[in-house]
């Protein structure tokens, strides 16, 4: 699991959200007032029109937090202190698979809000579409289909779910694992890789040998053959999917 008490100071280099990607997390919002944002870091697509309280465990994540931004309580998903029902809605970014237990958080998140829970993660059942992971990070697609829950374990506690595919622009400003499909090059950046919770998880041998192979594939071509195509493309579904608990529209699953 990724050290963020290390990591937060650095987090913020890379991770820049996406205007695109934000305007999809603020309209499942809908017109909720109040908004916890849990597993919050450091306040990436927070809206900033609405009134927010941050959830976050790590102290360097909650020191990187830039001025101006929503206040925020030093807590876990699992134990939020808060009263049932407190929030209009309760917001989760790329966060479950960091929880020690998911059903608690997502039982505490559905307890605090009282009129829906909208989260950004990733669907671990989705046919891998990242070559990233496929060809060369094997262990990280085993890790994140370990951590990251089934869209029918959050339905299980959460209830029914509205789910909609977030498909990755190719140029996106955040840097998330999937994030450079199209641009293969910045995989090679250890500042890059170092935003991403997937490559704390390899030992520094995997690393190294995958990087190898890709920078290898890159010099000769071989990338380019069996990937070139995706250079043609504006964007990709990977399985990052957007899930709304309670929000009253029509629901997609």
């Amino acid at each position: 699991m990724t050290d963020y008490e290390r990591v937060g100071g650095q987090y913020d280099r890379t991770r820049r959200p996406d205007a695109r990607v934000a305007a999809r997390i603020h309209a499942a919002l809908g017109d909720a007032r109040t908004v916890v944002n849990v597993g919050a870091g450091t306040g990436a697509y927070e809206p900033g029109d609405r009134a927010v309280v941050a959830v976050e465990p790590s102290s360097s994540m909650i020191a990187a937090r830039p001025a101006g931004a929503a206040p925020v309580v030093q807590a876990a998903a699992e134990s939020l202190p808060f009263a049932d029902g407190e929030f209009d809605a309760a917001l989760g970014i790329l966060t479950m698979q960091h929880w020690r237990d998911v059903r608690a958080g997502l039982a505490e998140l559905r307890r605090v809000a009282c009129r829906r829970v909208v989260l950004l993660t990733w669907d671990p059942e989705f046919d891998d579409a990242l070559w990233l992971t496929r060809r060369y990070f094997p262990r990280i697609r085993a890790w994140d289909r370990d951590r990251f829950p089934t869209l029918e374990a959050v339905a299980a506690v959460l209830g029914d779910l509205d789910v909609d595919p977030v498909p990755i622009p190719h140029d996106c400003s955040d840097g998330f694992l999937g994030c450079f499909w199209r641009r293969p090059e910045a995989y090679l950046d250890a500042k890059v890789r170092f935003g991403m919770s997937g490559f704390h998880s390899l030992d520094e041998a995997t690393t190294a040998a995958g990087l190898e192979r890709l920078r290898a594939d890159l010099a000769n071509g071989e990338w380019e053959r069996r990937f070139g195509h995706l250079r043609e493309l504006h964007e990709m579904d990977l399985g990052y999917r957007l899930l709304v608990a309670g929000g009253g529209r029509s629901g997609s699953r």
